[in-house]
């Protein structure tokens, strides 16, 4: 019986910080390769630390966001950056459009809450307009912010551009 790896964990800024698996924890060899990628990302990260894809031509043809995600999902994508839209307006009204972090940030119990009503939709009323939001895409966008705050965690990688800290 393999023991369960465990994982660690550091506060610091507020956010949960998880180190990489060890190659000793029974990872598969595509884990192991994820894990390897991830980190060839933080030591990238360390030269260049804006973003994940950095670094020369050959590391970032392993990011293929057009024919790997957008070619993929591309009604699923807009219907994910719907949600962006509405969720501005309901949250940040008259303002640009931003992630307005520290608003809603319980993501692992609506990630839960939208995969329970996958299927169905939310109606989000602004404006005295009604506004429908798949429970599908919701639960999407609330994956993406989650990754997104992880990866910003653990690598100390500045907001992106698209997002704003509350004003104290």
């Amino acid at each position: 019986m393999s023991k369960r790896p465990t994982k660690t964990t550091t506060r610091a800024n507020n956010k949960s910080r998880r180190a990489a698996p060890p190659a000793a924890a029974g990872l598969s060899p595509t884990a192991l390769a994820e894990v390897s990628a991830l980190q060839g990302a933080v030591i990238d990260a360390a030269a260049n630390p804006k973003r994940i894809i950095t670094g020369g031509s050959e590391y970032r043809k392993g990011f293929p966001m057009a024919r790997g995600l957008f070619d993929y999902f591309p009604d699923a994508l807009a219907l994910v950056s719907n949600v962006s839209y509405v969720g501005n307006m309901k949250h940040n009204p008259g303002e640009e459009m931003h992630h307005a972090r520290g608003k809603s940030m319980d993501h692992a119990d609506c990630i839960a809450r939208h995969l329970l009503e996958r299927g169905g939709y939310d109606i989000v009323v602004v404006d005295g307009v009604q506004h429908v939001i798949r429970h599908s895409a919701a639960l999407a966008w609330r994956a993406l912010a989650l990754l997104q705050e992880e990866l910003e965690a653990e690598l100390d990688m500045p907001l992106p551009r698209g997002a704003k800290l509350p004003s104290r």
